[in-house]
């Protein structure tokens, strides 16, 4: 060895032992989110498949007051419910949506329940021209109806990166409470309804629209930090492959 790379020998190695706990700290790293990433392929694989029994499943009583402080929306959301009442057509509300028919609204209307509370019904949706009850008239529903549908939990803010506009009544997500209060609603259930494809008279609201889409990228993602944790071994094999070859003598 010539005298000039006895010098470098130590910081050579100072190289070797950083370089080391750098790659050993990201390849960990790495290995610790492709794990996590795992366990949440696990865990959106059997949501899906529990979203997917309760969309399929015969429809069960529409949880009254006494369940509401126990809803949540990993074991209630999108579960078919019914529930019987009279629709309250004078204080229903429309929400912007957009779906397979275009640009348009929800129409929420509440529905005075049988059992004594009162429960917001996604009816389905009405473009622009249809927004008006008058332009639908023969779909505004009354006597005592039968509601089937899927519960979901209340949206509260708002959408489309616009907030809601109570005063202005213009509506963005269905915010239970937001809309109740609004609209002077007491007694109210902390989630709505959306209304199954019963067709109403005159095509008007479209119901049945709801999209049960969850996205479940993790293997993919889980995949990705695995990889990464593999260049890391690469790459660490290189810078050492590297030093050991600039300890050959000349």
């Amino acid at each position: 060895m010539i005298k000039g790379d006895s010098h470098n020998a130590p910081r050579r190695h100072l190289t070797l032992v950083w370089a080391g706990f750098g790659a050993a700290l990201l390849f960990l790293s790495f290995v610790a989110l492709g794990g996590w990433q795992v366990q949440r392929l696990a865990w959106k694989t059997e949501l899906i498949a529990q979203v997917e029994a309760r969309v399929h499943a015969p429809p069960v009583e529409a949880p009254g007051p006494a369940s509401w402080s126990a809803l949540s929306r990993q074991d209630q959301q999108y579960r078919r419910v019914m529930i019987r009442g009279v629709f309250q057509h004078e204080h229903e509300v429309l929400v912007q949506a957009v779906t397979d028919y275009g640009s348009g609204f929800w129409v929420m209307t509440p529905l005075a329940t049988d059992k004594g509370f009162t429960v917001l019904v996604n009816r389905g949706f009405v473009p622009p021209e249809r927004r008006s009850p008058a332009d639908r008239s023969s779909g505004q529903l009354g006597g005592l109806q039968t509601v089937t549908g899927l519960l979901r939990i209340t949206e509260p803010g708002g959408g489309f990166l616009r907030a809601n506009d109570p005063a202005g009544d213009r509506w963005y997500s269905r915010d239970v409470a937001a809309i109740a209060a609004a609209r002077g609603l007491s007694t109210f259930a902390p989630y709505f309804i959306d209304a199954d494809v019963t067709p109403n008279p005159d095509g008007w609201p479209k119901g049945g629209l709801t999209v049960v889409r969850f996205p479940n990228s993790h293997l993919v993602y889980a995949l990705t930090w695995f990889g990464m944790a593999l260049l890391t071994l690469v790459g660490y094999g290189i810078v050492v492959r590297e030093v050991r070859r600039r300890r050959r003598p000349a």
